[in-house]
């Protein structure tokens, strides 16, 4: 199966980030690929923190939802929809959601992130905490004989999320990292989660210097299961992609069963 990443720069205007998706998403599909990712805050990267608000969608309905089942069925591709904010019950603030569409169009999955990104150092400060609730259930779904494990940005810190999804083919992590932390820490730990859990990795980033000033790091890439970077893009808008080959995890697992020689739970 070949598998697609969409990276970004999104603006705080949501029509134009709809249409740059719109863009990307048929040139990732002409090129054969049946699983497509978007980057975290694909729809809206505001000037304000609480811009997100004014875009926020009640599960279920909404023109950001609409617009993915809509992709999906045109296109007949599976669209993991980066992340959308719906409203949370929490008074002030969303979920960080990401929606998962078949060919059909059909929601089949929903993943809220449940880490929450924290960091201060010098002039650079965030804390989604502050508007966002986490989530709390961890989810994976199937594509044909593809387990798929869904997780967003943050989450990619703690590999006790990836171990609690069970063994999958092909985990996926949109995102929207810190220019500053995606330099330290990106590459080395998504091919961490690859390498450990003998799976590919398929990463979709906003990359590149941001309306609001922000600029995030980019990079999306997808990796094997030997941690092998397959294909990447530093900055910009593109697409990355690739095949996700069974027979490869099939032979990295038998090689090397450290998936059955784990001690502890």
């Amino acid at each position: 199966m070949k598998i697609a990443a969409i990276q970004m720069v999104s603006t705080p205007v949501l029509q134009d980030n709809m249409a740059t998706v719109e863009r990307l998403l048929q040139q990732a599909a002409s090129s054969g690929a049946q699983l497509l990712l978007l980057p975290e805050y694909w729809p809206v990267m505001g000037v304000h923190e609480r811009d997100k608000f004014l875009v926020a969608e009640q599960h279920g309905t909404g023109p950001i939802q609409a617009f993915l089942t809509e992709q999906a069925r045109q296109l007949g591709v599976w669209i993991i929809g980066g992340t959308i904010p719906l409203l949370s019950t929490e008074p002030d603030k969303v979920l960080n959601t990401t929606l998962v569409f078949n060919p059909q169009g059909e929601l089949v999955a929903r993943y809220d992130k449940i880490h929450l990104f924290g960091f201060t150092k010098g002039d650079e400060s965030y804390e989604e905490s502050r508007t966002i609730t986490p989530g709390q259930q961890v989810v994976t779904f199937d594509v044909g004989l593809v387990k798929v494990g869904l997780s967003v940005c943050y989450d990619l810190r703690f590999p006790e999320l990836y171990r609690a999804m069970g063994e999958c083919s092909l985990l996926v992590v949109p995102a929207a990292f810190t220019h500053t932390t995606g330099q330290a820490h990106w590459e080395i730990l998504l091919r961490a989660r690859a390498i450990e859990n003998q799976c590919y990795v398929l990463a979709s980033a906003q990359g590149g210097i941001h309306v609001n000033g922000r600029r995030t790091w980019g990079h999306s890439m997808l990796i094997d299961p030997w941690g092998k970077i397959i294909d990447e893009l530093a900055e910009g808008e593109g697409v990355v992609g690739g095949e996700l080959d069974l027979a490869n995890i099939g032979a990295v697992r038998m090689s090397l069963p450290a998936l059955k020689h784990r001690k502890l739970a």
